[in-house]
């Protein structure tokens, strides 16, 4: 191990004991203010969301429409992944921050319609991050591993918890993953509809819409590149012998 992958092993660990941090006072105050919100909300967006999670889980069980365009080639070195990977996280949050300003000036509905193309971004980038980091995304476990990553970033403290065992005990995960024949995602899509960050939800309140948008996809990606680096690099590091 040289000092760059020592160094990278450290923040992963940090990363690892922050998910597992119990929820803080703040967060269950933030909570509390999300689902009052949520009860305004028309059931038609509701359902929106409902569904772009759905197939979204299933568009990376069963399909490809996420393969990045273009073949990426793996990195050689930790260090090239990470910056190539920093590098692309700011693309996307660009990209993010000018589509939620877009769609967030049109309040409630074209505001929910946000929704979906923000998961589309969203996948998009984990996919291209994953393939710098060597992850075959033809295979099916690192596609599962994937949506742990996204799960890692957007789910209650508790979920963020059990999500940290799985990544660090990948190899034993993948073990019971090859012996199911059928995969439950509906406590997968729950989760991340009820724990979307509470900026977010403001985005369909029309008058500010378009500033909170560009604001709230731009964190999002930020806090789902956090996640998509840390948990690569894990995945890396174990695979080398490193970890």
């Amino acid at each position: 191990m040289n000092e760059y992958e020592r160094q990278a092993a450290e923040e992963v660990n940090r990363w690892l004991k922050q998910l597992r941090k119990s929820p803080s006072i703040t967060a269950s105050m933030a909570k509390r203010v999300q689902t009052k919100i949520n009860h305004y909300i028309p059931q038609k967006v509701h359902d929106i969301m409902g569904d772009a999670i759905k197939h979204m889980v299933q568009g990376v069980i069963y399909g490809s429409q996420y393969f990045p365009k273009d073949s990426i080639q793996k990195a050689e070195q930790l260090e090239e992944a990470d910056e190539r990977v920093m590098n692309l996280i700011e693309v996307y949050q660009k990209g993010a921050a000018a589509e939620g300003a877009g769609t967030g000036a049109g309040g409630l509905i074209l505001g929910a319609v946000d929704f979906p193309l923000l998961l589309g971004f969203k996948m998009r980038f984990l996919y291209s991050a994953a393939s710098i980091y060597g992850l075959n995304l033809h295979d099916l476990n690192d596609r599962l591993y994937i949506l742990y990553l996204f799960q890692a970033a957007f789910s209650s403290a508790e979920k963020r918890m059990e999500t940290a065992d799985t990544l660090e005990d990948w190899q034993e995960v993948e073990k019971e993953i090859s012996k199911k024949t059928e995969f439950d995602w509906v406590s997968f899509q729950q989760e991340y509809r009820d724990h979307i960050d509470l900026v977010k939800m403001l985005q369909l309140v029309p008058g500010f819409g378009a500033v909170v948008g560009a604001f709230a996809n731009y964190h999002l990606l930020g806090q789902l590149g956090e996640a998509a680096k840390q948990g690569c690099r894990l995945k890396w590091l174990k695979e080398k012998g490193l970890w």
